[in-house]
Order: structure tokens, then C-alpha cells, then sequence
């Protein structure tokens, strides 16, 4: 024994993102604006517009709610707050007045996304520059286990169109139809903004 510590090992290479963790070497081909968007580090804000058709019937209209879906509109102004480390992104989205705030993290090279009362367990993957997003597993409470089949009708992707971020989200459920579906793109909120007067 010398006695000296040991050597300090420097590193610049930063923690991967969430969404890096998940889809890895695929992520670095992804169109300009999706990088853009899930290589936040820290704190950043986008901004857009965005669709929104809500399922009828009762039994749908009572998931929403247990999901805190956001209500049915029209090109609503839509802002994203997103907060993000290596371990997790938090979401805080406005659609419109309706706010919701998703919580994203990386567990078994699944991408773990809870809404309300219901966390949902996404498998990703890209083609043609194309994210898709399709449900691997959920779980209410974060205890019970539902069957992923209960959920064939939810899913998502996301794309570059004109230099912006696009997305398409559908949740619906086996049994009682579509409980939303929610489209619309995003660009940094600086740049939604437009330039000074």
C-alpha cells in the first residue's frame, strides 16, 4: 500500500437520456427534431398545436377520467415543460387549459410511462426515421398487472414533417373502443414564440 487515492477518472461523455437508453444506437439516425426533443438534459420548453378526439360512452368516458385525458379540441395551443435526468423525465403538458404530467423512465429497455391511475409499459422502435410506440405491459396503480392484449388498440409514433416534430397518440381498449386520440407537432417553445416585434 502507497497510501496515495486512488486516480480520478474523468469523464465528458454525459449520462444517456431516457429515450436514448431505450431505443440506443437507432436514436443517433432519428430525424433532427426528435433528437431535438429527447436529448433534453436538465430543463427546456416546446410549443404547438394538437387535436384531440375523446371516446363516447360512458364506460370510455370514465378511463378518461381515471387517466386524466385531456377533453376533446381543436388546434389548442399546446406546451410542454419537459424536465429531464438520466433517470427520468418528467412532462408537464398543456393541452389547451387541461394540464398532465406523465413521468418517463427507461426499465428493462422498456420505455415505463404512468398517466393517471395506470402505468403503461411501452416497447419502442424506429423505421424509416419513425418512432412507434406499442404497449408491452400495464399496470394499475403501479401494482396490478393488466393484460397488454386489453391495450392492442394503444399506440404511438412520432416523426419529423418540414423540420418539425409530429405525433400521433392512440389510446384505446380492447373491450370498450377509443378513449383518445391526439395528434398535432411541437418545436422549442423559442421558436414557436417567432421573432421579436
Amino acid at each position: 500500500m502507497t497510501g496515495q487515492p486512488p486516480p480520478t477518472v474523468l469523464t465528458t461523455a454525459p449520462e444517456p437520456t431516457v429515450f436514448q437508453q431505450v431505443l440506443r444506437a437507432p436514436f443517433f439516425k432519428l430525424p433532427e427534431s426528435v433528437r431535438r426533443l429527447h436529448s433534453v438534459r436538465g430543463r427546456d420548453e416546446f410549443a404547438g398545436r394538437v387535436d384531440i378526439e375523446r371516446g363516447g360512452g360512458l364506460l370510455a368516458r370514465l378511463c378518461g377520467w381515471i387517466a386524466r385525458l385531456p377533453p376533446a379540441m381543436r388546434q389548442a395551443p399546446l406546451r410542454i415543460g419537459l424536465t429531464a435526468g438520466p433517470g427520468a423525465e418528467t412532462w408537464q403538458r398543456q393541452f389547451g387549459g387541461h394540464r398532465m404530467v406523465p413521468r418517463l423512465r427507461c426499465r428493462k429497455g422498456l420505455l415505463v410511462e404512468r398517466l393517471g391511475a395506470v402505468q403503461f409499459r411501452f416497447a419502442l422502435h424506429v423505421a424509416d426515421g419513425v418512432v412507434y410506440w406499442n404497449v408491452a405491459g400495464a399496470r394499475l396503480l403501479g401494482l396490478l398487472p393488466l393484460p397488454a392484449r386489453l391495450f392492442a388498440g394503444t399506440r404511438g409514433r412520432e416523426w419529423e414533417q418540414d423540420g418539425r416534430y409530429h405525433f400521433h397518440v392512440e389510446i384505446a381498449l380492447v373491450l370498450l373502443g377509443p378513449l383518445v386520440r391526439y395528434q398535432g407537432w411541437l418545436e422549442p417553445a423559442a421558436e414557436a414564440a417567432g421573432p421579436p416585434p
